[in-house]
């Protein structure tokens, strides 16, 4: 297994974004499945009462399986944020990220870039479908707008503010997302692959945070000089934090097996983990607060 294609996000030939956007694909709408609804029921309507909507959607010809998060007790609609998984797919670490970001107030929906809610246990699968997305710019494109689709149409979600959050492969593709002009009002890349990195003007639109692991090996010193100078260079707006021997993957308590069953550089960092969500908290209070 070549474990550097994982991170090479950016780093390849079909990332030149001017000959990405020549067909953008339309959506063919989502359906929510009945009777998978989960919540908690409350007494108090002034408590919170997070709800999971297992929601059945399209991106062209694909079935994608993502899961909406809102506190069904809210009266306005909220901030809408689109979380992208690992490279591992749509599991339950990605939907209890949603879930965090329900709580603090927001709309959240846990999206599925591979289709039919596929996830995988071994990175020999995970870099091959992770790979896919990052060799046609163009799908990414087209799955990350169907579920921007589902969730601004969804009722919970105030559709005039989205954002997005994504980690390690997730952080790659919502920064590709943000570049490829997809409306993103901020997006938050955690451990995200900076590879071959390339700003386009369309990101100007959006306020970007990357949290990376200072110890992380899959992001060299001139990947992040890189995206530094890239995005100085047509004056988007981002913050960059780093966090003291944090390795890749440093958010998810389950990187530490992983990395040791896989003989993976990844483990999970429970202060880079606190921080950097802390960051975003802070980081959103200024670009993104919830109503």
């Amino acid at each position: 297994m070549n474990i550097k294609n994982y991170v090479k996000g950016f780093g390849i030939k079909s990332l030149v974004v001017s000959l990405l956007l020549i067909t953008i694909a339309t959506t063919e709408g989502y359906g929510r499945n009945q009777g998978k609804k989960q919540h908690a029921q409350t007494e108090n309507k002034n408590e919170q009462n997070i709800v999971r909507e297992e929601i059945d959607y399209k991106a062209g010809e694909t079935t994608l399986k993502g899961y909406l998060f809102y506190d069904e007790n809210k009266t306005e609609k909220s901030p809408g944020i689109i979380v992208v998984h690992e490279w591992w797919g749509n599991n339950a670490y990605n939907q209890k990220r949603a879930r965090m970001l329900a709580e603090l107030g927001y709309t959240a929906f846990a999206a599925d870039m591979y289709g039919n809610g596929l996830v995988h246990d071994n990175p020999g699968d995970a870099e091959k479908n992770a790979g896919v997305l990052y060799a046609d710019m163009g799908l990414l494109k087209e799955r990350m707008t169907a579920a921007y689709d589902v969730l601004v149409n969804s009722g919970f979600a105030d559709p005039e503010r989205v954002a997005a959050i994504g980690y390690c492969f997730g952080g790659t593709v919502v920064l590709n997302a943000a570049n490829l002009g997809i409306p993103l009002d901020a997006v938050v890349s955690f451990h995200g692959g900076l590879a071959g990195f390339k700003a386009d003007p369309a990101i100007k639109n959006t306020h970007v945070l990357v949290c990376n692991g200072a110890a992380d090996t899959f992001v060299s010193q001139d990947d992040k000089d890189n995206f530094k100078n890239q995005m100085n260079a047509v004056g988007a707006a981002y913050e960059f934090k780093e966090y003291e021997g944090a390795l890749h993957a440093f958010t998810n308590p389950e990187s530490t097996e992983a990395g040791r069953k896989f003989n993976m550089p990844i483990a999970y960092h429970a202060a880079a983990d606190a921080d950097s969500w802390n960051d975003m908290k802070e980081f959103f209070s200024k670009y993104f607060p919830v109503n």
